[in-house]
């Protein structure tokens, strides 16, 4: 898949890490020029919940440590003689389904904190932090190295 040529093509690597660090500072300098002023409540009906989604599986996809992690650290818990395919969609569930539990966490105490979250002054300091977050982040992504 994915992460076996990740593994072995530098040429993959890199511009799968080109375009991830293009991607993340994109993003950021959206964050950063044209931060919000306040949070969606969810209730508008212009179409756009589900840009959310493809936003975050882009950030995943695009990151070309997410499939260095699954290639060099899942291998090992694959039990000898069994099907490396079954087992590593198995370890792959338990991943998604841990980081899953753990977005419903934040989601639960950020609910009792939303008071705050919504002034229009926070949200706009969380998008820039989050921008220039994103910029480093890019950056850091740029000049890392396998």
């Amino acid at each position: 898949g994915l992460g076996a040529l990740l593994a072995v093509s530098e040429m993959a690597y890199t511009v799968l890490k080109v375009c991830g660090a293009v991607y993340l500072s994109w993003l950021g300098l959206q964050l950063l020029i044209r931060p919000r002023a306040s949070f969606s409540d969810g209730n508008d009906n212009n179409g756009s919940q589900g840009n959310w989604f493809i936003r975050g599986m882009l950030g995943n996809v695009l990151n070309p440590k997410m499939g260095i992690f699954y290639v060099s650290f899942l291998p090992q818990f694959i039990p000898a003689g069994h099907s490396p395919l079954i087992w590593t969609f198995i370890l792959v569930s338990i991943h998604v389904a841990i980081g899953t539990m753990w977005s419903l966490t934040l989601i639960l105490s950020t609910h009792f904190a939303s008071a705050v979250l919504k002034k229009s002054r926070v949200v706009r300091v969380m998008d820039r932090a989050t921008g220039g977050l994103f910029l480093c982040f890019a950056a850091k992504l740029a000049i890392s190295t396998k």
